[in-house]
């Protein structure tokens, strides 16, 4: 049994919906940014903030007019550093829940391991480039994923899987048996694992393995798990625990792959088109889980 959605009433404001921040983007980038950004806000979260570097502000002021951004240097900050370790700690004070990994690009080791030590205690989705900085900083990863408590949900993808267990980057080992290597994940650290792929899995410390039954081969491209970031952010923002979000998360991201999928087909969904199915695949969540 799937666990309940927020629930949205008449009289709530934007602050009673949650506040989240958005790790994300670097220089020809910014669209990872916008795409979890999209979610987030599609999924019904109060307040999106969006910390990036200063390089990208344009696109991204541009595509998520609604989200408040928090700028990293000046326009010629390409990417994150261990120097904007402060915007992202001050933002960090004001928020419920943290996205951090689309689209950062390769120097997140340098300083994820500072971030780590800093947020403990708060709920935050680990994505993309910062799990490869885990892999990188912590040789197997094994050192900073036993920093990791079970407010964290890291949602890796084969690779970057493999890259966590210090398996070489060999993304068919993880695909050849996923439930043994997300059991290897979750003996690691105490936060949620999301092993994406056909079926996804999720899995934590003392939990049964959770078997996705929705999605679609049309979620294998370019930006899908931006979007599956920014749900289930939103999901931690507005209350959910990280088990509970990751599930109803995945659930709600296979969903609206499926319902777009009897539109237009596998080859042609497109990550981008995912937020415009969130409304419906809400209500079949809710109609057949509660």
């Amino acid at each position: 049994m799937l666990p309940a959605l927020p629930v949205r009433v008449d009289a709530d404001d934007k602050k009673d919906n949650g506040r989240l921040l958005v790790i994300a983007g670097s220089k020809g980038m910014a669209g990872g940014a916008a795409l979890a950004v999209e979610a987030a806000l599609r999924v019904g979260v109060g307040y999106v903030y969006v910390c990036c570097p200063g390089s990208i502000t344009p696109e991204l002021t541009a595509a998520t007019p609604s989200a408040i951004l928090r700028m990293c240097g000046d326009a010629m900050h390409e990417q994150f550093t261990s120097e904007d370790l402060p915007v992202m700690f001050d933002a960090m004070r004001i928020v419920d829940a943290v996205v951090v990994g689309p689209a950062i690009g390769d120097g997140a080791q340098a300083w994820m391991a500072q971030f780590i030590a800093a947020s403990k205690g708060k709920k935050i989705v680990i994505d993309a480039d910062a799990l490869n900085g885990i892999a990188r900083a912590g040789g197997s990863g094994g050192d900073l994923l036993g920093e990791l408590d079970e407010n964290v949900v890291l949602t890796p993808h084969a690779g970057e899987a493999a890259r966590l267990l210090g398996w070489d980057d060999n993304a068919a080992r993880v695909q050849a048996d996923r439930h043994s290597a997300l059991e290897s994940l979750c003996r690691r650290t105490l936060a949620t694992v999301v092993l994406k792929g056909p079926a996804t899995l999720v899995g934590a410390k003392g939990q049964m393995t959770y078997i996705n039954d929705s999605g679609n081969a049309g979620l294998a491209k370019a930006g899908s798990g931006d979007v599956l970031s920014g749900i289930i952010g939103s999901l931690l923002a507005r209350g959910m625990d990280g088990w509970d979000a990751a599930r109803a998360g995945v659930w709600l991201h296979g969903r609206a792959a499926d319902l777009l999928v009897e539109e237009v087909g596998q080859d042609s969904l497109i990550p981008s088109d995912l937020a415009y199915a969130f409304g419906k695949a809400f209500a079949d969540y809710s109609g057949r889980f509660n």
